[in-house]
């Protein structure tokens, strides 16, 4: 009997009332979405939680469903939290669907929810009916239909335990209408820190790290290769004092970029294939590869039967299915690098590779000569996008958060662009999506508004998502925008140049006028044509309170350069490319 009285005082939620508590108590502040039928009822719960007394949130209206999901991807990477996105069913909900494999290929933790017809009307074709579950589980951490109101807390408490623990990631939550509106006793927000059959961190094996600390201590010609994944693991500090005890040389990963402060004397540069030239060339003299946080992207290996061909691999990542998937690992050591890197530099010898180090300098030099200088100094000719990138690199002094698009300027604004803090790049790596760049800039101004948010596009992945403008205006997103103009889908083209005997297949483009765009918008605009009007406008766009954005007038055919070309070893790279020999 008393137990019943007890039970009876319990309070009466609707589904919608404990989706906003069971936010709240994961900590999250800003959810980005788009309303809709059939998530309208959390809508409406929504409304008092973003004002009054119930005050918890900052909802962030996008215009399209995808630039939610891009947003939240952008607050996640600068913030280490996880984004949230709310949509409505059918097209809202697929709509997110870019953002949420660019997510599960990038490890970013975002939990998607998004509204569902009725139960009832489930496998009737009802309007705006799709089977969201089915179609997100290939491209998901966990993809799940809550049913039941009474089910609400305990779904999002799991959703956020599986986006953020482990190698992060997406997690797609499909909320059918009747559950948002059904009621539920409220037992308060759930906890849930274990899921069966899922180890988010695995034990690493002490064999596998005696092994590794040995090899590296016998190393004569080491080479450490960063990822994302020491970003993901907060694992900065560790990295540095191993690196630094076993003066070991660094090359990182695109995404990896900025878990290493780019003017670290151990720094060589980016991996890939626009990377640096000399740690291509050395990685195939390496006898010990140190891959930490990494997953061996074809874009890094290229070749894979003829990559390191000297080098024992050392293989640290907290996801066992990249173990082996891409290269052979000698020594697998599977775990969260922020424990296994202290636990294996507690193993090495103090040691010195000077003329190791030093053997890059003759490659560095002949890039430098070739490449780097004629990219950021040239002299005549066209503006250049490299001398762009380093003139706002220069300015904001490696202190910015750099977002980019996919392409050309993604590519130059990686290799140019100066990296002082951890978590300072954000960029589509493995979906490569276009579009990516200005909701994810968008995202990254609220996940770190302290910081300055410079966000490289080209005209082409700038007119995929360029509604998005209408958010920067309505929320003041102070996102300074640089748009790299080259009148060409640049990347395509170049790839057309080298290897389709110059055929541009529709690539050119014809673009509108982005002054009159920004004017409509209310967005400050600035106009490069010049390179002697460069440094005043970066400038003049950096000191400008919220967002800008910076035209320039690009050479519509630059390339990207060195380059390593589709199915080449990566010592085949290319510093030039004769476009009459081929």
């Amino acid at each position: 009997m008393d137990r019943a009285k007890k039970d009876s005082r319990k309070e009466i939620i609707t589904g919608r009332e404990a989706l906003m508590r069971a936010l709240k108590a994961e900590g999250v502040k800003t959810i980005f979405g788009y309303p809709g039928g059939s998530i309208m009822p959390v809508y409406d719960s929504l409304y008092e939680y973003t004002r009054g007394e119930k005050k918890a949130f900052n909802h962030v209206l996008v215009r399209h469903e995808q630039g939610a999901v891009h947003a939240a991807q952008g607050l996640a990477r600068v913030s280490g939290e996880v984004g949230v996105a709310i949509v409505t069913s059918g097209p809202g909900a697929t709509n997110t669907l870019t953002g949420v494999a660019d997510a599960m290929l990038d490890s970013t933790p975002i939990v998607v929810i998004a509204g569902q017809v009725g139960i009832g009307a489930l496998g009737t074709d009802a309007f705006q009916e799709v089977d969201l579950v089915g179609v997100a589980q290939p491209i998901s951490k966990w993809s799940y239909q809550i049913r039941h109101a009474q089910d609400v807390a305990w779904a999002v408490s799991r959703a956020f335990y599986i986006a953020r623990t482990g190698r992060p990631g997406p997690v797609v939550l499909d909320f059918p209408k009747n559950a948002q509106e059904h009621t539920c006793e409220w037992d308060g927000p759930k906890h849930v820190d274990f899921v069966r059959s899922y180890v988010p961190y695995p034990i690493p094996s002490d064999d596998a790290i005696k092994q590794a600390a040995q090899l590296i201590n016998e190393a004569q010609r080491p080479l450490a290769l960063v990822g994302q994944g020491v970003e993901l693991g907060n694992a900065h500090t560790e990295l540095l004092e191993l690196i630094e005890k076993a003066d070991i040389p660094v090359g990182r990963t695109l995404l990896g970029l900025s878990a290493l402060p780019s003017r670290h004397p151990l720094n060589m540069g980016m991996l890939g294939m626009h990377g640096q030239y000399s740690l291509n060339m050395k990685t195939q003299e390496a006898d010990v590869i140190i891959a930490i946080g990494m997953r061996f992207s074809d874009r890094v290996t290229g070749l894979p039967s003829n990559y390191a061909p000297q080098a024992k691999i050392i293989h640290i990542d907290i996801d066992k299915a990249e173990i082996n998937k891409c290269i052979k690992a000698d020594i697998p050591v599977i775990g969260n690098c922020k424990t296994i890197l202290p636990a294996i530099t507690r193993l090495l010898n103090k040691n010195d590779h000077t003329a190791w180090k030093n053997s890059f300098a003759s490659y560095f030099e002949q890039e430098l000569k070739l490449v780097i200088e004629p990219s950021i100094h040239p002299d005549k000719g066209p503006l250049l996008m490299g001398e762009v990138v380093n003139a706002v690199a220069e300015a904001t002094k490696g202190d910015a958060i750099l977002v980019t698009d996919v392409g050309q300027n993604q590519m130059l604004s990686a290799r140019y662009f100066h990296f002082n803090q951890k978590r300072s790049i954000v960029t589509s790596g493995g979906l490569g999506t276009m579009g990516f760049g200005l909701p994810a800039a968008i995202g990254a101004t609220f996940g770190a508004p302290e910081r300055t948010v410079c966000m490289f596009c080209g005209d082409g992945g700038f007119q995929m998502n360029i509604q998005e403008l209408g958010t920067i205006m309505e929320q003041q997103a102070p996102v300074k925008i640089i748009l790299l103009n080259n009148n060409y889908l640049g990347n395509v083209r170049q790839w057309q140049d080298m290897f389709w005997g110059g055929r541009k297949s529709f690539t050119p483009m014809l673009n509108p006028q982005y002054e009159l765009i920004a004017k409509a918008y209310g967005i400050p605009y600035e106009l490069v044509i010049d390179r002697k009007d460069l440094s005043a406008k970066v400038a003049k766009m950096l000191t400008t309170d919220g967002p800008f954005i910076l035209e320039c007038a690009i050479k519509e055919d630059a390339d990207v350069m060195p380059m390593t070309a589709p199915g080449k070893s990566v010592n085949e790279m290319m510093l030039t490319f004769d476009y009459q020999n081929e």
